[in-house]
């Protein structure tokens, strides 16, 4: 066969093999835009169905004549009182809240003290095994931090304060502390690397020093991947359920002191909701608490959009 014969039968074939794959292409590039705004849209659909779900099993109680001022305003939760079941979770609300702002104020300072140290501090080798080491303490599953909080932080919390026991709320800051931060030091590190470094060389050009740098320059340039940061931490920790089970002391009382016992809203719902029969008044208030719950996160998330958007308004 001639070459200049052979070399137009594979020049055709090639153009009718690329018509083809156009063909493909314009033809599955609809289907993969449907697909892809499928995926977003269903991030919110899966939220609004869990808020359906738990809607759902609490209405009964919510709309059956449940006394809003006790659930709120009372101390005194004993759903299995024969004589006079009580629901009141002020306790639970308050031992939820103090033990996430305890681990909070351990774990930010510590969670972006580590970021800026491994962004800004650290090169090389040690930089890669530290984001590695810290990553590795993420997946920890929390059960296991529910033990290391009993047998391990407990006794040197009765050494040191001479507490009658080491299960208490410090127990449970220092624990839900110490889980919380790998989240923080992994999303703040990322904003931190995240920023240009032409504004680290103009800080330093003008003479400041690395510290300088870190809190007049990166910190403002860095505000909104840091306050992410910080917001996925505090839900970390007021999401937690068995550690805080574990190490908390799970007494229902508001706390005077850090080496008081405390119960949180998860924990309790942990705790009861598989000693709950199906359907009755304490199955649902467990729910209600579940809405609670959801209406705390909501909360801070709806918060923190408004910061950023504050952030974002003065940056314009």
């Amino acid at each position: 066969m001639n070459k200049s014969v052979f070399a137009a039968k594979i020049r055709r074939f090639f153009r009718a093999l690329h018509g083809l794959l156009q063909i493909a292409l314009d033809f599955t590039e609809p289907v993969m835009e449907l697909l892809i705004r499928l995926c977003g849209w269903s991030a919110i659909v899966f939220v609004f169905a869990i808020f359906l779900f738990v809607f759902k099993e609490a209405a009964p109680v919510m709309f059956g004549g449940m006394n809003y001022t006790e659930f709120f305003t009372s101390i005194n939760w004993r759903p299995t009182s024969v004589v006079n079941p009580q629901y009141g979770i002020l306790a639970l609300i308050v031992g939820t809240l103090s033990v996430t702002g305890l681990a909070m104020l351990l774990a930010v300072p510590l969670g972006l003290g580590a970021a800026v140290y491994i962004s800004e501090f650290t090169t090389g080798k040690y930089k890669e095994a530290l984001k590695v080491l810290i990553e590795l303490l993420a997946p920890i599953p929390s059960v296991v931090w529910g033990f290391i909080g009993y047998m391990l932080i407990g006794p040197i919390i009765i050494k040191l304060t001479g507490a009658p026991v080491g299960v208490n709320l410090l127990n449970g800051g220092i624990t839900l502390g110490l889980m919380s931060v790998p989240i923080i030091v992994s999303v703040a590190e990322d904003a931190l690397r995240a920023v240009p470094d032409s504004y680290r060389e103009a800080a330093l050009s003008f003479g400041a020093s690395r510290w300088e740098t870190v809190y007049r320059v990166l910190f403002p340039a860095a505000k909104n991947g840091l306050l992410a940061a910080v917001l996925l931490g505090i839900g970390r920790a007021i999401g937690e359920t068995m550690a805080v089970l574990m190490v908390t002391g799970h007494a229902i009382k508001i706390p005077h002191s850090l080496l008081d016992p405390v119960r949180t809203l998860t924990a309790t719902i942990a705790a009861e909701l598989g000693e709950a029969v199906e359907g009755d008044v304490h199955y649902r208030m467990l729910f209600v608490i579940g809405l609670v719950l959801f209406a705390m996160t909501f909360a801070i998330n709806l918060t923190a959009d408004f910061v950023v958007k504050g952030i974002r308004s003065e940056k314009t």
